[in-house]
């Protein structure tokens, strides 16, 4: 059985491995800075397997207007159970319906998010990180 919460706290350790074992692209080896993404952000919500973290989402929020979710990160092999879908309503429910919900896609998950609600766009912008 998955837990799913947002009152656990996770180490910059606990974040890489759930990164590595998912596939996303993220600095899995600058563990200063996954600490910072940990701490700096405004939601936190993770699912858990026993004492093992399979599934994250990370957003940053004002909790009025517009919320961006900029980690979605499950397990491969815990994928297509449900969880990334569940940790999206998890957080959607936090942050309420008056509220946008926005993110980048990773071209692999292109596919996904319409079937988790998501709308496409194209009127969005984008200044790019140096690469790491």
């Amino acid at each position: 059985m998955i837990n799913y919460t947002n009152k656990k706290e996770i180490t910059a350790a606990d974040l890489a491995q759930v990164f590595k074992n998912s596939g996303i692209h993220r600095p899995v080896d600058d563990l200063p800075r996954l600490k910072l993404m940990i701490k700096n952000a405004d939601i936190l919500w993770t699912a858990w397997d026993n004492k093992k973290l399979v599934g994250i989402a990370r957003a940053i929020t004002d909790y009025s207007y517009a919320c961006y979710l900029s980690d979605l990160a499950v397990d491969k092999t815990y994928q297509r159970h449900g969880i990334g879908r569940r940790l999206i309503k998890s957080l959607h429910s936090q942050i309420g319906p008056d509220v946008s919900l926005l993110l980048l896609s990773a071209p692999s998950a292109l596919e996904y998010y319409p079937k988790v609600n998501f709308e496409k766009i194209d009127n969005a912008f984008l200044k790019r990180r140096r690469p790491f």
